[in-house]
């Protein structure tokens, strides 16, 4: 059997780090790149289709934006006021925006061409999507009070609502049934529709109160289709599609009005931007803010790429903020790949091994030989070699860390071994092991090997003490360090006593 090296244990100790693991997470998202725009970005969105391109709308225009280098592709001017959410089709190949004139146009994304024209609303349409699950349906909401639901091939409204009283400015055709839509008004209600029907199927914000009630900016479904989320003023309001539309919880963490609601792909984490510069992350288990970022100007849109890798939000000065995380998977999965060493062998292919030569079948895996073996420490070659004591004094210099050197003893002490390393030793090789108890005796992770060791030196050279000064002084502060050691523990029962007592009778005021 190969000789195993003395595993070096690990102890857990709180983190330096000011930052919590969300927090580093979220801070990857970094070196944000700036484009400035001439007017507000009032809209954008990602592409669910890969490369997950990125529709932009400021002014009279929509451009489209490739994520790997931030420049844009295509630019659609064809708007005859001023242009209101681009929105990209799943399929990666539509565009989709309205304008202040009421009217709605389709784009190729290639061509710019104008493919359709839905002019049906009489002022400014500020919603228009494609239905995630029906590429040929699109979803408008407008000024003039109505929501309509289209077929792009006919270029007519299917579904006319009109329960709203007031502009809609924010809606979503549900990513689990195409039948449903949520929407938001500045009447302070969210409703869900039903396109079967035609009918308002759910109101939610009715019972508020006429003080409380706000306009509502932003909706947002999730995936699973049982919960929405709306945003009026700077209150964010999670409601219950499954009960009825009841609110579950109501909350608020900005100091403006929020104006952008976005959701991870995993659905897990809730990103709000709101007027005052800042962007909210939320658990949606706890809707507890994990994480906040800050940005120039007040966020009128956010958007958060379907694989996770880049966060752009659109402020009211124009200018468009891109961050970008680089993903760490792929990375460590190329590296991973690289270190093993393989070479995959097919048809032509050739290794990416600088030098290697393709050979052998078309299928074949030919993992390389040539690995390193790891290389032992210098304590593990002299324990292999039962030479306990020279190990023993290997892990006592200065550059090698506490757990190394404990643990090497703990290896000693199972081995039955410790001590044929503490015997004959004189004052000179006796040192270092005193001066280490000394330094670690009240060190919660090491105290009850520091005590174990300590006994056994004391009983093993008791006959000598007395003869070497240095020696004898070790001793001295080894037992001036324990003594008060036990004195502070006792301190720390004292008070530990005391704040039980205080507790006991915070909990129940009659007791004494």
């Amino acid at each position: 059997m190969d000789y195993q090296p003395v595993p070096v244990q690990r102890h857990h100790r709180p983190s330096s780090s000011k930052h919590s693991p969300e927090s580093r997470y979220w801070r990857q998202f970094k070196h944000p790149v700036f484009v400035k725009e001439y007017a507000p970005i009032t809209s954008v969105h990602f592409s669910s289709t890969k490369p997950h391109r990125y529709a932009v709308t400021a002014a009279t225009r929509v451009q489209i934006y490739a994520p790997r280098t931030q420049k844009i592709t295509k630019t659609i001017s064809r708007f005859k006021d001023v242009a209101r959410s681009g929105h990209i089709r799943p399929d990666g190949k539509l565009v989709v925006a309205g304008d202040d004139s009421g009217l709605i146009q389709i784009f190729d994304i290639n061509s710019r061409a104008i493919l359709r024209t839905l002019d049906a609303h009489k002022q400014p349409v500020h919603v228009t999507k494609f239905s995630p699950l029906e590429p040929t349906r699109v979803l408008s909401c407008s000024d003039d009070t109505t929501v309509r639901f289209w077929d792009v091939t006919s270029q007519e409204s299917i579904s006319t609502f009109t329960d709203h009283t007031d502009y809609v400015r924010t809606g979503q055709v549900s990513s689990s049934s195409p039948h449903l839509v949520l929407t938001g008004s500045y009447d302070g209600t969210v409703r869900l529709f039903d396109t079967r029907s035609g009918d308002c199927e759910m109101v939610m914000g009715e019972n508020i109160s006429s003080s409380s009630k706000l306009p509502v900016e932003q909706v947002l479904m999730y995936p699973s289709g049982t919960v929405a989320v709306s945003a009026a003023g700077p209150i964010l309001r999670v409601w219950d599609l499954i009960g009825g539309g009841r609110c579950l919880k109501a909350m608020s963490n900005h100091q403006k009005t929020i104006t952008a609601l976005a959701v991870t792909s995993s659905a897990n984490r809730l990103l709000t931007g709101s007027l005052d510069h800042m962007v909210k992350v939320y658990d949606v288990e706890s809707y507890k803010v994990v994480h906040t970022m800050r940005y120039p100007a007040p966020l009128l849109c956010l958007a958060i790429s379907p694989d996770d890798t880049h966060i752009v939000g659109g402020m009211s000065d124009g200018t468009l903020s891109i961050r970008r995380r680089q993903p760490r998977g792929k990375d460590a999965e190329v590296s991973t790949l690289d270190s093993l060493n393989l070479i995959h062998i097919g048809e032509g292919a050739v290794s990416k091994q600088r030098g290697a030569k393709a050979v052998g079948d078309a299928d074949e895996i030919r993992v390389s030989e040539s690995r390193r073996q790891k290389r032992l420490r210098p304590y593990d070659r002299l324990l292999k070699s039962f030479k306990y004591s020279a190990a023993l004094d290997s892990v006592l210099r200065k550059n090698v860390p506490p757990t190394a050197a404990f643990s090497l003893i703990k290896e000693l002490i199972h081995r039955d071994g410790l001590k044929t390393a503490l015997s004959g030793r004189d004052d000179v090789l006796l040192e270092p092991i005193l001066r280490l108890l000394i330094k670690y005796v009240s060190d919660p992770r090491f105290g009850t090997t520091v005590a174990y060791v300590a006994g056994l030196v004391i009983d093993m050279y008791r006959p000598v003490i007395g003869q070497a000064p240095l020696i004898d002084a070790l001793f001295l502060r080894l037992k001036k360090k324990l003594t008060m050691e036990i004195r502070f523990q006792k301190e720390l029962l004292k008070t530990k006593g005391t704040l039980s007592m205080i507790l006991t009778s915070a909990v129940s005021p009659d007791a004494v």
